[in-house]
């Protein structure tokens, strides 16, 4: 039985996609992966193809028309994984900029801590990013203080995509109203679950920039962000939240 479905987006990742599945699911865990493929030009989708005989019931694909954003991939996965009824699900990247290794701290945080959401943090101890240039680490940085500024959320690492949530509070978030596809999304998910009062833990990791492909950062990624926080700060004003509540985060 799997202790979890880990999601990983990809468009253009056919130099890492064989590897990161492979890394997954040799972990002691027996965590089943998705990949959600948004017609990649270069053919990872076809090479993820070929690798679901051989890793049968726990390698899965989705396969979308066109690049439609890191933040509907995530919700696509999200609620393909609610209707299988997976425990624990996680958000990852493709290029090894998390560990896969470190999925099994991520988990032990939720499984046996009784966190709801647990976050692959670069900077609850630090600063610990490695082959990043110093102008894109400041900004990552300022950008988790600037969000803890104007939200009040106690999370060092804002902008984190390497998530573990217990399936609970993904059922408790409706889905539907999610308004970011950016960098953004993530700080609106972490910011939806703080709200509805679960427990989360930042677990702390080393990242590590990609050392094949290419980045899919943008300018216009950054200004959603920046400008989705004040959105959010002021709907919460305007449309409290309902539904599931569970205890205030410690």
């Amino acid at each position: 039985m799997s202790e979890g479905l880990v999601i990983i987006p990809t468009y253009n990742e056919r130099e890492n996609a064989a590897l990161i599945i492979r890394r997954v699911l040799a972990l002691p865990r027996a965590f089943d992966v998705l990949i959600i493929d948004d017609g990649s030009p270069d053919g990872t989708a076809e090479l993820v193809r070929g690798l679901l005989p051989e890793f049968a019931g726990r390698l899965h694909l989705e396969e979308r028309r066109g690049k439609l954003g890191l933040g509907t991939a995530y919700l696509h996965g999200f609620r393909w994984a609610l209707q299988r009824g997976y425990p624990y699900v996680f958000e990852m990247d493709a290029d090894f900029s998390h560990n896969p290794d470190d999925l099994l701290l991520l988990h032990a945080a939720c499984a046996e801590q009784g966190y709801d959401l647990a976050i692959g943090s670069r900077y609850v101890i630090g600063v610990n990013v490695v082959n990043w240039p110093m102008s894109r680490v400041l900004m990552s940085w300022l950008a988790s203080w600037y969000v803890r500024g104007v939200t009040g959320m106690p999370i060092s690492d804002a902008t984190a995509g390497f998530k573990c949530y217990a399936a609970h509070v993904l059922q408790a978030i409706d889905l539907n109203h999610i308004q970011f596809v950016g960098y953004a999304f993530q700080i609106e998910m972490k910011w939806l679950t703080y709200r509805l009062g679960f427990r989360i833990k930042e677990v702390p990791i080393i990242f590590t920039d990609r050392t094949r492909g290419l980045s899919k950062m943008s300018k216009g990624i950054f200004q959603e962000a920046f400008f989705g926080v004040l959105q959010m700060k002021l709907d919460s004003w305007l449309r409290p939240l309902s539904g599931a509540r569970g205890p205030r985060p410690g």
